[in-house]
This record gives C-alpha cells, structure tokens and sequence, in this order.
C-alpha cells in the first residue's frame, strides 16, 4: 500500500494528550476522525487493525464451538418490552430511540432480547442444546460521560455471545468454555488481560468477571488478594453482603491482605440464569417432554476498546518523550514500512522493483512514494502508524544490504537484498 493512498497527514505536533498520548496522536494525524463527542471515524490503518482484532475473535471464538451470526441493531421497542428492560433504559438515557408512524424503535445497546427471540424459534429440543452464538458488530448507548477517544463512545464496535443450555451443568461448562476462550484471544492480541471478579449490573444474573488490561490509564480499580492471587474490580465492596459473597465465590476471606491497580475493562462473562428466558417464554423440551426455560450465559468483549488499548499500549516512549507507536505483529495490517530515496535515479528504481516484487507476492507493507517529502519527515511518519519495522533504501544499497530497524526497540538488522523480500514474508508468518 502506498502511504500517499491512506490519508495520514505529516504535522508537527508540540503536545499530545498526557492520558492518551496515541489515540492523540491518531486524531492530529488524520489516523481517527472525531465527528462528534464519542462518535469517531477509523481511517485505514486502525481500521485494518479493528478487523485483524475481530479476525482473531472470531478464529478462537469459531474454534471452541460459538456459532457467528448477525442480529439487528434497530429493533423494535415492543421486543424490549417483552424483556421488561425498555422503561428502565429509558428511562436512565441509556438507550437511542426511533418512532416513526408504523412503530417505535431504538438502535440496541446490548443484545439479549435479539439473541432470545433468535434462539427460541431455533433451539426447541434439549437434542439441541447446549448452543453458544455470537456476533460482532456495532452498539450504541448515550454515554454522558465519554471518556478516552475509542476507549468510551457513544457508538462502538463489540462481539456479544450468548450460550443456551438445558441446566447448571450446561451453564457451567459453557461459561468456562468462554473463559479459556478469552484467554487464547487475549493472549494472541498480546494484551496482558487477567479475569477479575465483578458486579452483573444491569445485564443482570448470577456469576461474573471482567477481563481486565491493567494500565495506568484505567479508570477501574481492581483489587488483588495477595493470599490466593484471585482478583476482583472494587465495585464489589460495595454489594451489601460483599464479604460473604466474596468467601462463597472467590474464596477470599480476608480483605485487609488486598492490593489496589488500575486497569481497562475489555471484557465480561455473566451467568445469566433463567432471567431472560422466563421473560420472554423462550422454552426448549426436556427428555421427558417438558417445556423448560433455557439457561443462559452472556459474554461481550469490547472491539472499540481493545483496539485503543491495543495502541495505548503500543506507545513507545525515548528519554521520557513520545517516539512512536508499534502494533504487536499480531494486528499490525502492515509489519513494514519502506523508505525510498527518491535523489537517486538508481536507488528509487529499485526500491519501486522491491515494492514491485512484494506486491506480486501479496507482501502487505507501506510504501512511501511521497515524491515532495523529506527523508527525515517519512522516518518520522513511519513511527507514528504503528508499523512494527522501518527499512529506509538508502546507501546500505551500495553493498547489496537493507537494514531493518525494530520500532519498538530501535535494534538494527542487516538484511541481504536478495534475502529481503523472503524476509518480509516471515515478518507477515509471524502475526
């Protein structure tokens, strides 16, 4: 891809946002547009690496069992009305609305009811079950208080899944499928996320845990138990029964040993329970015949949100000053970014042929052709779009070498010329 064709704007920027200094940098780079308070726009880069994020849910996802599916955002009220919940998110301001003279609607911000009315007309014998769907896609919920770029819009992408089962047992083994699951994504994005114990919420239910990026820019505060090494976010102290809770369910019986770190929440798991089957008459039957409530399990992970954690945590800092970004090769859509020398008739020739051949091997890599920039400006660029690796084809031509340096750690590595393209190619096998 050539860097004229991705939009990015070549600025000089005196300062960034201290709390968010790269989701910042995104915004004055043209990388994310903001076209409202918690309304953004992805440019090309970061929104290869949104799909490259729902790639690797969806792969792991798919591989434990989970159905993919698509739900409708717009749904009519009456659907929420059969759940119960409509009044409650209206009447909190949570929920974006639509009457038109046929019916009323609202653009869904979470999607048990869809899921349900999915399931119901679906899932009819215990033969069936248990069943775990998912889908990722957009939500939308009015946020008063957005907060963090991507990290807490107004609209926002997420994968929601939903298991079906017959009992406790289904219940059970399913939630624990998900969990491990999560694990296997957040491991391969390279985001060092742990389960936490948490409050169901409005989402309602039994069990629960947030998986959580700890990071100095969170806004929740988890609360570590250093006797058994267990985990859960502070809200939990503020249950009623919170001690009570916290021995039958984690297993903690003193709160004097806890330690306080901030972190990110990307992801959640409930056990939902019969909560929203009861409510809307979603039955299976049973062995003996009898029409049973399915019991429910709920899991979300927050694409929007991984995404911005994904590049906070990609900020590469030199002598306490901002001096780049670079994606783990997982997500990054391009693991390099070429430099030509363009006062070199010889050398810009064959950096075109360079490029040229990794085109034809479909090698992914940013190409800066731009003509009426300099040398200095490109190298710059090159470590604000997250590429992991920066090659300039310059004089190390002369002796048949290109050398490839490492964004993240400034490391240099000779490459021989005809070695290069071959190299590149290991960089992508490594994502």
């Amino acid at each position: 891809m050539k860097v004229s064709q991705i939009g990015l704007i070549s600025t000089r920027i005196k300062e960034l946002d201290p709390l968010f200094p790269v989701q910042d940098m995104l915004l004055k780079t043209g990388q994310i547009d903001q076209f409202s308070s918690g309304i953004y726009a992805y440019g090309h880069i970061p929104f290869l690496v949104k799909k490259s994020v729902e790639k690797i849910i969806s792969e792991v996802l798919t591989k434990y069992g989970c159905s993919e599916l698509s739900l409708p955002v717009l749904q009519t009220e009456a659907l929420w009305q059969e759940s119960g919940r409509l009044d409650k998110y209206v009447k909190d301001g949570v929920m974006f609305r639509v009457k038109t003279d046929k019916a009323n609607y609202c653009l869904a911000p979470t999607a048990e009811e869809a899921v349900v009315n999915y399931a119901r007309t679906r899932l009819t014998s215990y033969k069936q079950l248990p069943a775990t769907y998912f889908q990722i896609g957009l939500k939308f919920r009015n946020e008063i208080r957005t907060r963090g770029y991507l990290l807490r819009g107004k609209s926002f992408d997420m994968m929601d899944a939903y298991s079906f089962g017959k009992d406790e047992n289904d219940l059970n083994c399913e939630y624990e499928n998900i969990k491990q699951a999560y694990l296997e994504i957040f491991q391969r994005l390279g985001l060092n996320v742990q389960p936490v114990g948490a409050d169901s919420g409005d989402i309602g239910g039994n069990k629960s845990e947030e998986f959580m990026c700890l990071s100095a820019i969170g806004e929740d505060n988890i609360l570590f138990d250093t006797k058994t090494g267990k985990a859960f976010n502070a809200e939990l102290l503020e249950k009623p029964d919170y001690a009570t809770y916290l021995k039958e369910v984690y297993g903690i019986t003193d709160t004097t040993a806890l330690v306080t770190r901030k972190a990110v929440e990307l992801g959640h798991i409930f056990q939902l329970g019969e909560k929203y089957s009861q409510a809307m008459n979603a039955t299976y039957v049973d062995e003996q015949g009898i029409q049973k409530p399915y019991v429910m399990g709920c899991y979300g992970i927050g694409v929007s949100r991984t995404v911005a954690m994904l590049y906070e945590s990609s900020l590469v800092m030199n002598n306490g000053k901002f001096a780049g970004i670079a994606l783990p090769a997982s997500v990054a859509p391009y693991p390099l970014y070429i430099i030509p020398k363009f006062d070199d008739a010889a050398k810009a020739e064959l950096a075109n042929k360079i490029y040229q051949a990794l085109q034809t091997d479909k090698v992914p890599v940013l190409y800066d052709d731009r003509a009426d920039i300099s040398i200095g400006v490109k190298i710059k660029d090159s470590k604000i779009t997250g590429t992991p690796y920066t090659v300039v084809l310059g004089n190390s031509l002369d002796e048949g070498l290109v050398e490839v340096e490492d964004n993240r750690t400034g490391e240099k590595t000779a490459v021989a010329l005809d070695q290069f393209v071959d190299y590149c190619k290991s960089l992508c096998g490594s994502r």
